[in-house]
């Protein structure tokens, strides 16, 4: 049941006025890519409508476009479905990320400058306290926000457009594995804020490409333990 599968206050009444069906979908999606709406779950529109405060035909829209980008699967005589990545997914993704936070993290190290240096400090120390107070979803907020704000100094509009496109997907993924990853993570953040600082473009790339690689490894790890 859904309302079992979240928890309490996990959903907010959406406020008017705004584009209702865009609300709803960005509420939906949010609750999937934090999995308080879990890979598999059964998503029933009356009860979904109730927890958001709206009728069951925004909400329908949402699910629809959900489906459509390969977060929800609608089956017939069944229902909608919270998709169910599977290794080949998650593993081709993490690989693009890897490409695309890779060159960002050059990039970065050849504009560094001292407020950006100041910004990527201070985003690190937020994740490193939630990591501390084990708030994972203040983690998985703290490693987007700590890698937005790289490609943000790479200072490139192709590539920040890129990574937005798969920003979301990475969240999903990460958020089962922020625990596992822990305290490494933002040790990996400060070596890449050293490589940076010194304007270390090689080194700023190995430090990236060897994060992105142990987040992809864990991510697999837990996929063989959990199967």
């Amino acid at each position: 049941m859904l309302s079992a599968g979240l928890p309490q206050g996990a959903v907010p009444k959406l406020e008017r006025p705004g584009p209702l069906r865009e609300r709803v979908y960005e509420a939906l999606l949010e609750l999937i890519i934090t999995r308080a709406l879990q890979p598999g779950q059964h998503l029933v529109e009356t009860e979904l409508a109730g927890h958001l405060g709206v009728s069951r035909q925004p909400v329908r829209e949402a699910l629809q476009r959900l489906n459509t980008e390969g977060w929800v699967d609608l089956r017939p005589a069944q229902g909608a479905f919270v998709h169910e990545p599977t290794d080949d997914e998650a593993d081709q993704l993490l690989v693009v990320r890897a490409l695309l936070e890779t060159e960002a993290a050059r990039l970065a190290a050849a504009n560094a400058s001292g407020k950006g240096l100041k910004r990527l400090d201070e985003l690190c120390t937020a994740g490193e306290r939630a990591v501390e107070a084990e708030d994972v979803d203040a983690v998985v907020a703290a490693d987007a926000a700590f890698h937005a704000y790289v490609m943000e100094l790479a200072g490139n509009a192709v590539l920040s457009e890129l990574a937005a496109q798969v920003e979301r997907r990475v969240r999903w993924y990460y958020t089962p594995i922020a625990r596992q990853r822990g305290i490494q993570s933002w040790n990996e953040h400060r070596e890449l804020i050293i490589a940076i600082a010194e304007r270390d473009e090689a080194r700023a790339q190995r430090v990236m490409r060897t994060h992105t690689e142990h987040t992809r490894t864990s991510y697999q790890q837990r996929e063989r333990s959990a199967g």
